[in-house]
């Protein structure tokens, strides 16, 4: 199930009509209020998220989502009139997992919606890695630092983890962006940079670890 959030109701009937003929199930919402009334019954697959919403907006939904075990995963698609480079980071940078811009096409729509999906399945081998006082267990999604957790959001864990499992090697932010986010991934190379700075913060003392190589990208040393 898809759960669409789009306060316009040509847009919002629109989307769902063209999900519903490609063979999705989904709902609508106008408002953030009947969208979570509705999360008490059921988790969907995927959001579709507005950021112009009447009363709390869309990005105040997200940060919601996000800090819900419930739905701290579920993939979360941005979709706004506003097209900014500021906007684009700042939704992507809280958590969500694409960004459309209006207006857009249906069938990019549909695109982007199978290649969020495709992306949020389990894609990397389970188990644990241990990389100095970093610990990534794959099997529970959990990131340790010096045995003390440290909450990461998807993308955040899904960068973490490709960096280590390729440590020692330099990795473009091009190549970051076809491996983490997708070959069909339409964002800018800066949304790489984005997440590394929230990833640094978020580790402390051992995001020092993800070491920058000028004009190039980023790197996690093999010691």
């Amino acid at each position: 199930m898809i759960y669409c959030v789009e306060d316009n109701n040509e847009i919002r009937e629109l989307i769902l009509y063209t999900l519903q003929m490609t063979g999705f199930e989904a709902k609508g919402f106008a408002n953030g209020n009947d969208f979570f009334a509705d999360l008490k019954n059921d988790v969907p697959e995927l959001v579709l998220l507005d950021i112009m919403l009447p009363g709390e907006n869309g990005l105040q939904i997200l940060k919601r989502l996000r800090n819900t075990r419930a739905t701290e995963k579920v993939p979360v698609i941005m979709i706004t009139a506003k097209t900014t480079e500021y906007d684009k980071v700042l939704g992507l940078d809280s958590g969500a997992d694409d960004y459309l811009s209006k207006p857009f096409g249906m069938m990019e729509l549909v695109a982007r919606v199978k290649a969020v999906l495709r992306r949020s399945e389990p894609q990397v081998k389970a188990g644990e890695i241990t990389v100095g006082d970093l610990t990534i267990n794959q099997d529970e999604h959990r990131v340790l630092s010096k045995g003390e957790e440290i909450p990461l959001t998807p993308k955040e864990f899904a960068l973490l983890h490709y960096l280590v499992e390729n440590r020692g090697i330099v990795m473009t932010r091009e190549k970051l962006l076809s491996e983490v986010w997708g070959f069909d991934f339409y964002g800018e190379t800066r949304t790489v940079d984005a997440h590394i700075r929230s990833l640094r913060m978020k580790l402390g003392e051992i995001g020092s670890m993800i070491e920058t190589v000028r004009g190039i990208g980023y790197r996690i040393e093999k010691a």
